[in-house]
């Protein structure tokens, strides 16, 4: 048995979300048919970080297994490389626009794309001027800010561990613990983004980061309030409303050894 791990990127916007679902369209289902299509034969898709409805992805990771090479593997590697690109064309040329498979490589057979990864970075967009370039891609908050007290209840997020009060009901996770590698506000002209990276993530925490900070930001709330949401481990005191669709999955790192 050879297992692979399948690179993909795409934007949210018409899709379930990222995981296979009943009666819906969804990243994976699309995938699974493409390779269905091209290979004449059904390969079962892992995901690697679910993204919920509307979320978009720079980087995102499959892997399956196949019985066989899916491309030619010999002495010529030049021919061994044009069958991969090969591949690769039939696959995005069955996928929807708004789905592109950026590469496919062989790994080891107990390498799992999920709980191989090392860290995961995501940001979210937005923006305060209207703009129908970023209508789908950014959260619209026209409202003022202040960028210094956003810093700070990052830079509190960077201090965590226990994310409770950032985690949705009906989780099936059995711990609330996270690693916090980065945690930053940048503004570009009238693009405000939250890059967080990290070696897990839990269900809508990033959303509920976000949402909580602004409202820091804007002054609904202290320093002090915030950081005391953040130990009462009270999902209930966490604001989870800001859109999907200012969210993206910037990159998964995996061990260099992973690497193709």
């Amino acid at each position: 048995m050879l297992r692979y791990f399948l690179e993909v990127s795409y934007k949210g916007t018409n899709y379930a979300g990222f995981q296979i679902q009943k009666n819906a369209i969804t990243i994976q289902s699309a995938v699974e048919l493409a390779l269905a299509t091209c290979c004449r034969k059904k390969l079962s898709l892992t995901g690697s970080s679910r993204t919920d409805k509307g979320v978009h992805a720079l980087q995102n990771f499959f892997h399956f297994d196949s019985p066989e090479y899916l491309w030619q593997i010999g002495h010529d590697l030049t021919k061994s490389l044009q069958e991969k690109e090969k591949l690769l064309y039939s696959l995005n040329s069955v996928l929807p626009e708004d789905i592109v498979i950026r590469d496919i490589y062989e790994v080891p057979i107990d390498w799992h794309c999920r709980f191989t990864a090392i860290s995961r970075q995501y940001r979210y967009r937005v923006y305060q001027k209207k703009n129908p370039f970023l209508s789908d891609v950014a959260f619209y908050f026209p409202y003022k800010f202040d960028i210094e007290k956003l810093q700070q209840a990052s830079q509190i997020i960077s201090d965590t561990r226990d994310f409770t009060a950032f985690s949705k009901r009906n989780t099936q996770v059995n711990n609330f613990f996270c690693s916090i590698l980065e945690s930053n506000w940048s503004v570009d002209n009238d693009l405000l983004s939250y890059t967080v990276t990290g070696n897990r993530f839990l269900r809508g925490m990033v959303r509920g980061l976000v949402g909580t900070m602004l409202k820091v930001g804007t002054g609904r709330i202290s320093i002090q309030q915030f950081h005391d949401i953040v130990m009462s481990k009270d999902v209930a005191q966490a604001n989870f409303a800001v859109a999907a669709h200012g969210l993206f999955l910037v990159k998964i790192t995996y061990p260099e050894k992973v690497a193709k």
